[in-house]
């Protein structure tokens, strides 16, 4: 059961409407690293989560989530707001009103017409907000890491909007914003590493003999070598060739006596003739006798 109070998590003081702000924060909003991507996903991992306290910690940060949802469309709205009576209204010449909606040179003014100044799901391009977004599998060990990812993404999103505004009550809001993902990635690191073992991810240790090989695929220098390639942690192989299992590298199927008949028909009769040279469409539209089309164009 959700109960909606009106007052939101935090304070939201905006000091003048600007249109451009207001589109480059729907990427929060209806963005792949906004709010309203973080809150499903955690809804939905939450409803499949069998262990009692995962449950818990996803469905507490997926409505924290939908309050950050709303505390960034207030924004958005506030931004907003001169916008979306001179939209309404038309008191403005067409120039003037493109030029104000249009903010920094950015294009609100694609969502400021389609969406009448308000909120919507969508990003800064206009992009409607999809489920695509969500990348749940439904493994914990797996999850989790990417929580955890979405999180870091979300944080360096909020930096940069930090970044284009010098308004102090939205950058005051963007801040709690940000210092919550922080708070959440922690959380969902102590989940993922309160399960022992949590990597490899599921239940198959994998092909041991593959596990902690390192294959140089990159010819050229410099050859960098590090922790993730070094002799310690891993066999580095320098100069991989086909095929690492020991075997001869081609692709084979083992096929019924009727099924290799009929290939063999098929193979027989689609063939090429490498004893003849093809009069061609192109040589046809060329216009040019064979003869006369260099032997480079045939």
């Amino acid at each position: 059961m959700f109960l909606h109070n009106k007052r939101l998590q935090y304070t939201v003081r905006v000091a003048e409407p600007n249109p451009g702000l207001a589109n480059l924060l729907l990427e929060q909003f209806g963005g792949a690293q906004g709010e309203l991507a973080a809150a499903t996903r955690y809804f939905t991992q939450a409803l499949a989560e069998e262990d009692p306290g995962r449950k818990d910690l996803l469905l507490d940060i997926a409505t924290e989530e939908l309050s950050h949802l709303e505390i960034i469309g207030s924004i958005i709205v506030m931004l907003n707001k001169g916008a979306k009576g001179k939209l309404a209204e038309g008191v403005q010449a067409e120039g003037e009103l493109y030029r104000d909606i249009n903010g920094a040179g950015n294009d609100s003014h694609i969502t400021s017409l389609l969406y009448g100044g308000g909120a919507p799901l969508c990003n800064s391009a206009g992009v409607p907000w999809t489920a695509a977004y969500i990348d749940t599998i439904g493994e914990p060990t797996a999850d989790f890491r990417s929580n955890i990812a979405a999180e870091a993404r979300a944080k360096i999103v909020y930096e940069r909007l930090m970044n284009v505004t010098t308004d102090p009550g939205i950058k005051d809001a963007l801040g709690f914003l940000m210092t919550r993902e922080i708070a959440h990635q922690l959380s969902f690191e102590k989940a993922l590493h309160s399960i022992k073992p949590n990597f490899p991810q599921g239940k198959l240790p994998g092909m041991p003999e593959f596990d902690r090989t390192y294959f140089s695929m990159s010819n050229g220098e410099p050859n960098v070598r590090g922790p993730w390639n070094s002799d310690q942690d891993f066999q580095y192989v320098e100069n991989p060739h086909p095929a690492v299992d020991g075997g001869d590298g081609t692709a084979s199927v083992t096929l019924s006596e009727e099924d290799s008949v009929t290939l063999t028909m098929m193979k027989e009769r689609t063939k090429s003739d490498l004893s003849v040279n093809p009069e061609t469409g192109a040589e046809l539209g060329s216009g040019k006798a064979p003869d006369e089309v260099p032997k480079t164009e045939r």
